[in-house]
């Protein structure tokens, strides 16, 4: 009977694994590079963290279990309440501000589509303590020196930027009070044909009047344009202003042509505070590769001080498609690489015959490969120990960038080395060929 693996989750083989390798190493290295901290946390916490960032709705969108006590727990379906209670837990010890990231493997009990598993792995980077701006402008920056290392460019992708403060501010300066049942349609808003956004707007707004400066709002594709539509409010300005210093920050950082100004970025959550950010492709056939913003008043949901937070989370999925359509990953992936197979003419004997000292061909190429990794270098050789040419033909399949053979010659401590890439040879004494790879 064969089993086959669950719906939504994912087999990885070697070659899968060098692309899952690929992307979460990009992750580590431009993290580092920028000044993050890499954190972790368990897999499975207690369900009732996540009812406090979600409401009691997630427990439907997670796999939840109980354990031996009839605790409630769930593994995790993000990371961000994990580093709320970590941080909560050191607040008073760790220096700020405080920027760590983390690479987790997550989990999420919905329909499997594409771009959206039920098992995944998120990039996560988070700035907690500082409330300027610029810490917003840095997680976007570290977002985009990602996508741009892995080659994606500003005519491939947009970072689309909003402010859920400013977005309030306008939302009540035109008249509306009931924020939040809004905030839903509004960030549906791009998924829907225009007349039908307009005609659930209409449901939610009977004021056509407050209605159409909402949908007016919407279309604005530059922050100086807002007050035309809005007119003058302290709440307004602020809001403006922060954006204003956002783009300029970006502008300074050299990443101003990959970003854009978008008021139907409202992002679903409700403990955003501020700026928020999605990365989305400039076609638009796939979800939003990334998002995330200011979330000031998460950590004191959690029992904790009132601080400052901004980050952003980055799926593996989306990621993965957007990388194969346009081709980085077979450009930009290597293919793994083997420092040496160690081949042998089969049946070779070395010492005296029918005595203790007897050596074999093969037994000397175990040896050598042991040698070969002790001192740092990858080797592997065959296991049927056949005739040359099939050794010499494995070492090619292996991808291997040497090929060492023991033959007759090793008789006086010597062995060849053939270069697979150009078939150059040479021979080697023993001795001399492991200090170069000692000293290597």
């Amino acid at each position: 009977m064969k089993i086959p693996p669950v719906k939504g989750t994912r087999d990885f083989y070697p070659e899968d694994m060098a692309v899952h390798n690929y992307i979460v190493d990009g992750w580590k290295k431009v993290s580092l590079r920028n000044g993050f901290e890499e954190y972790d946390g368990p897999i499975f916490e207690y369900l009732k963290m996540f009812q406090i960032k979600s409401g009691d709705e997630i427990v439907e969108q997670l796999f939840s279990l109980k354990d031996r006590g009839d605790r409630e727990l769930a593994l995790r379906p993000e990371m961000t309440p994990t580093l709320a209670r970590m941080v909560n837990q050191r607040i008073s010890s760790l220096p700020r501000p405080i920027k760590w990231f983390s690479v987790p493997r997550l989990f999420r009990a919905e329909r499997p589509q594409k771009g959206r598993l039920r098992e995944f792995f998120q990039w996560n980077i988070d700035i907690i303590g500082e409330e300027s701006v610029l810490a917003d402008a840095e997680v976007i920056f570290t977002t985009v020196d990602y996508l741009r290392d892995a080659g994606l460019r500003s005519n491939h992708i947009k970072v689309k930027i909003s402010s859920r403060r400013l977005l309030a501010a306008v939302l009540k300066k035109i008249g509306i009070s009931a924020l939040e049942p809004l905030y839903a349609l509004l960030d549906k808003r791009a998924k829907l044909p225009a007349d039908t956004f307009k005609a659930m707007l209409a449901e939610q707004v009977p004021d056509a009047g407050k209605a159409g400066r909402i949908d007016a709002f919407m279309q604005v594709g530059d922050v100086s344009q807002i007050k035309e539509i809005v007119g003058a409010d302290d709440e307004v300005d602020r809001g403006i202003d922060e954006l204003s210093a956002l783009m300029r920050w970006l502008g300074q950082m050299g990443i101003a042509d990959y970003c854009v100004f978008d008021p139907g970025i409202v992002r679903g959550l409700a403990y955003y505070t501020g700026v928020v950010f999605e990365v989305h492709d400039i076609v638009g056939e796939l979800r939003a590769i990334c998002g995330g913003g200011r979330y000031d008043n998460l950590l004191a949901d959690f029992g904790g001080p009132s601080i400052p937070a901004t980050g952003m989370g980055m799926g593996d999925c989306v990621l993965e498609i957007m990388l194969r359509e346009k081709g980085l990953l077979e450009k930009e992936v290597p293919r793994s690489a083997l420092d040496f197979f160690v081949a042998c003419v089969p049946g070779t004997t070395f010492g005296p015959e029918g005595t203790d000292r007897e050596l074999t061909a093969e037994g000397e190429v175990v040896k050598l490969t042991a040698a070969i990794r002790r001192a740092g270098c990858s080797a592997i050789f065959s296991y049927k120990f056949n005739q040359l040419g099939k050794q010499l033909k494995d070492a090619s399949v292996q991808n291997a960038k040497k090929c060492v053979i023991i033959g007759e010659e090793f008789k006086d401590d010597k062995l060849t080395v053939k270069d697979m890439t150009t078939g150059e040879q040479e021979l080697v004494d023993v001795d001399e060929f492991l200090a170069r790879l000692r000293v290597g």
